[in-house]
This record gives structure tokens, sequence and C-alpha cells, in this order.
């Protein structure tokens, strides 16, 4: 399969939200003496990541009040919401149920209800557009903006955590179903949860502003019901080690907990402790979940102070490695687009500036092809980059695997057009790397490809800039020949104002509805951070 299953209802096991990128940098010299990608091939044009995010203990700036938007891997959809009480006073999680969610800012001054506002909205729309089924509203007051990981989906409710709390929201209403107070600050997520709805976030131990911040505490949440279940304590005795920035995923009932050197695993059905780092010299420094879980690990060099990277792929239960692939010299892992088959975005230089390319492996490890773009820069979407938060390796969007045509599409990246910009996406054929076609998107809008279903890449569409009337989002549809994007479910000309406000959101399609959810929640004032929209549900 080219990507882990979707979740339940609405859920897609990958989707996430776009980072802000820097110009594309100058092809810098392959292993080969040759401007080549690691494999000896020309160079894809530069995807400058954010530069205040990333994998290395330099990359890991603190939370950029600037905002962004992100989910999964490559393939699918996400979901999630803002909102939710908070919760200082270091007593058991409780997880409270509510009819329905409580509005901000009750009172005459209030401004319109999501309810009502999206009543407004489905006035204007036209034959065969959906109509906004149910708009959510943060309503939380967070000190300086917050972070909202997530979304999961489970048994009909869409969860999310944010500052102190995890809610969990009807994906037919919108309604608030449960909200699950924490005694400390959410610090990391896995991307998904197991298939039975579970959860296992991580926690700071401590939250007074002289303490030592560590992520090293692991609460298990049941996204059904919003009950805790168990909590442990990483050992950091042992190694001394800090846990501030991790990198956490899911495979079948299996978490694990990496970044800057650490790993450890624990089975998410009991808590039990299953594996910790690796033997030898190298070093975990992430993650990917999924129906495969890959690693990315790096090792002593033989010249003095370097490093190379390496790909393994790890069984979940007892962390052995299965395979191993090595990277070429100078290049790094920046996310995993796929596990299976595996799809890897790799980078050489500085954040901003340097090379990018991306590799397809084959089932074992070895090398498959690297597709060429030309003149066409992939521009993979990555959330937590700009944050201390919610940074996973399989976490990014932009990109779509067809197993069945050997063909992968890619969003390139993003150039002017008008007050809004434009894109194309790419298909490569996945055995020998060659460019199939290319497809631009409409006019001052946007096109990033979610995932493979029925043969057909499923596309997320954004507004159009405000000049350009009478047209919305909506989900469309490629297929592996090319050809025009053919509409799958189109979202409202009335709601595209609305939509535009979603700035680079996380994006759900599943059964006929689809999901928009800004993953950061920041204003300059308290009742702007209330009223802020969060989430927005389209489908009849």
């Amino acid at each position: 399969m080219s990507q882990p299953p979707p979740q339940q209802g609405f859920g897609a096991p990958y989707e996430p939200r776009p980072g802000v990128y820097g110009d594309p940098g100058q092809p810098q010299p392959g292993p080969y003496g040759q401007q080549s990608g690691p494999y000896g091939q020309p160079p894809q044009p530069q995807i400058p990541p954010p530069s205040s995010g990333g994998r290395s203990p330099g990359r890991f700036v603190g939370l950029v009040a600037a905002v962004l938007a992100g989910v999964l891997v490559i393939g699918a959809g996400v979901w999630f919401a803002v909102g939710g009480d908070d919760a200082s006073d270091g007593k058991k999680p409780v997880a409270k149920g509510t009819a329905e969610p409580e509005q901000p800012g009750t009172g005459s001054s209030r401004k319109k209800t999501p309810a009502a506002e999206a009543a407004e909205i489905n006035k204007g729309r036209k034959e065969g557009e959906a109509k906004v089924r149910w708009i959510q509203k943060n309503g939380v007051d967070v000190p300086v903006g917050a972070s909202v990981l997530g979304p999961w989906i489970a048994g009909g409710i869409v969860a999310k955590a944010m500052y102190r709390t995890v809610s969990g929201y009807s994906l037919e209403d919108g309604s608030q179903k449960w909200s699950l107070r924490l005694p400390t600050d959410v610090c990391a997520a896995p991307t998904r949860p197991t298939a039975d709805g579970k959860i296992v976030i991580g926690l700071l131990t401590e939250t007074s502003a002289d303490a030592d911040e560590n992520c090293d505490k692991l609460q298990m949440i049941d996204l059904a019901t919003g009950e805790a279940g168990w909590s442990e304590t990483i050992d950091r005795v042992v190694r001394n080690d800090a846990l501030r920035y991790v990198v956490m995923a899911i495979s079948g009932d299996v978490v694990t907990i990496g970044g800057l050197g650490r790993a450890e695993a624990y089975r998410v059905s009991d808590g039990k402790h299953l594996w910790g780092r690796p033997p030898g010299p190298c070093e975990v420094q992430g993650f990917a979940g999924g129906s495969v879980m890959l690693a990315s690990v790096l090792c002593p060099s033989q010249s003095k102070g370097e490093s190379d990277e390496e790909v393994r792929r790890i069984d979940p239960v007892t962390g052995r490695t299965l395979w191993t692939h090595k990277v070429e010299k100078g290049w790094n892992v920046d996310a995993f687009h796929s596990v299976d088959p595996p799809v890897i975005f790799l980078r050489k230089g500085p954040l901003v500036g340097g090379t990018s390319a991306i590799a397809v492996l084959n089932d074992d490890g070895t090398f498959r092809s690297q597709p060429v773009p030309g003149g066409d820069a992939p521009e993979g979407r990555c959330p937590g980059r700009e944050r201390q938060l919610g940074w996973n390796l399989d976490t990014c969007t932009g990109a779509a695997v067809d197993t069945g045509t050997d063909t992968l599409y890619v969003a390139t990246k993003r150039r002017s057009a008008g007050r809004s910009s434009t894109n194309d996406v790419v298909a490569f054929d996945m055995s020998t790397g060659k460019k199939k076609w290319k497809v631009p998107s409409p006019a001052t809008q946007t096109l990033m490809p979610l995932r493979v279903e029925g043969g057909k890449a499923l596309m997320y569409l954004s507004p159009p800039d405000p000049k350009t009337k009478d047209v919305g989002g909506g989900i469309m549809a490629l297929g592996p020949q090319g050809g025009t994007p053919q509409p799958v479910l189109r979202h409202p000309a009335s709601a595209a104002a609305t939509e535009r406000a979603f700035d680079e959101p996380i994006v759900l399609h599943a059964d006929g509805r689809s999901l928009l959810m800004l993953p950061d929640v920041l204003g300059e004032t308290d009742e702007e951070e209330m009223e802020m929209r969060t989430m927005i549900a389209f489908g009849d």
C-alpha cells in the first residue's frame, strides 16, 4: 500500500501543514563532483524549510509567534479544532462531557455565532456547491498564542490538543463532546492514533518559569470517550539527557519517542516499556509511523567531527533493524512523505539556500529512483517547523503515492499571482524518476495533493484571491494520465472569504465531506484569539 489506511470516519493518517519557505538556492556540487542529487542525478530546486525549526538542536528555536498551518504525511487528510479548558492545578486529568460547546464571548457585544455564520454563508451558495456544515471558533484565552496538535479521529469524534486541554468534537455538527483537563502543557504528540482510537501525548513535567522544561511525561487518552488512561514519566537520570523537543510516532500498538539522540518505545494499550536506544554509536533523530516504522538515524563519520545519516526500517515491537539505507554523504532526511513505499525528502546545505531532492526506495531499503523535476521546484508542507511543538517526520503533505500505477504526485513551489499565489502538480514515474506530466492550478489558486483514492490523486484547491468572484475552494481529483483537475467537492463561493482566513490549513476529505483546520492560534488581543475561526466543515 502507498500509505497507512485512513482513520475512522473522516480521518486520514497523514495531512500536514505548510510552512514558510525561502527562495530556491543555487545548485550545489553533488557527491560525484557534479551538480547532482544524492544519487548522481540533477538536483531538485530547493524547498527551503522554515528557518526557525528543524530536527537538530540548532534548528529548534522558540515558538514562532508567526503561526503556520500544517499536517501527515503524504497522503491523507486530517482534522482538528481549537478550544478547551485551562488547567494547572496538578490534579489527575478529568474529562468533562458537554452537550454543546461553550460559545466564546457570550453577551450583547458578541459577534455572530458559528451556527449563524454558517447559515448566512449557505444562503449564498449555488447549485452544485456543498454547504458549510459548521464553523468552530477558538473560545480559549491562551498565553502568547498556542499550537494545536492533532487532529485525531475516533468513533465519530475529531480531537485535538492545545495548551493544557485535549478536546473532542462531533464530526457531524461540531459540538464539543468532551474536554480533558491536563496538569501541564502538551509538548508533543504522534501524527495519528492507533486503529482503536488511542493516542499518547507528551506533557511537560514542570510549568514554573525557572524549571528545566522537559517533555518527559506520557499520557494515554481514549479519543472516543476523552478518558485518560496510563501515564509514565521517562527516566532521564540514566542518560542525563534533555527531552524538550521530541518526535513521536505510532505504528500498530507501539508509540515511539525520539529526537536529539533519544529513542524509547511503549505499548499504547498498557504503557509497557518495550525498547530504548539501539546499541552502538548511532543516534535516532526521530521515527515515522503508520503501516511501516521508519527511523532517521545519525551515525559518526570516519571524518572527524562529521556524521552520516541513515534511514532504517524498525520492527515496532522489538526495535530490531530490518534494513538500513545509507543516505549519500552530506545529505539529511527532512521528512518521510510515505513509509510504504518509502518516499523521502532530503536536503543538503542550510535550511534556506540549500539543495533538496526526493528519493524513492524499494521495500527492502535499496534505492529505486530520484524524481528529476527540472525547473519545477517541489514544495513539501510540514507542520511544526516554525514552532517547538508538533514537529514529526511523518506530518508532511504536498505529495501522494499511487502504487497501482507507480505514480508520484508532487506540488510545486508556489509563485505569486495577484494578491494570491498559484502552483502546479507534477507527476513522476516512481520506477524511473522521469516526469510524466505537469498540470497548472487555476489562476490565483493552488493545488495540494492529499492522498490517492480510487486510482486518482485527491487534492485541496485553495480559494482564489479576493478579486476573483463566484469561485471557492474545494477538493479536486487528477488521474495518472493528468489532464484537467475534476471537482470532487465544491466549497461555496460565498465561503471564500472565510476560507481564506484559514491560511495554509490542515485539510481532510472523506465520505463526501471536507474539513479545514488552523493549527495555530495567535491574536493581538484576547478577544481576537477567542473569536478566531479554527475549524470549518463542508458537505451535504
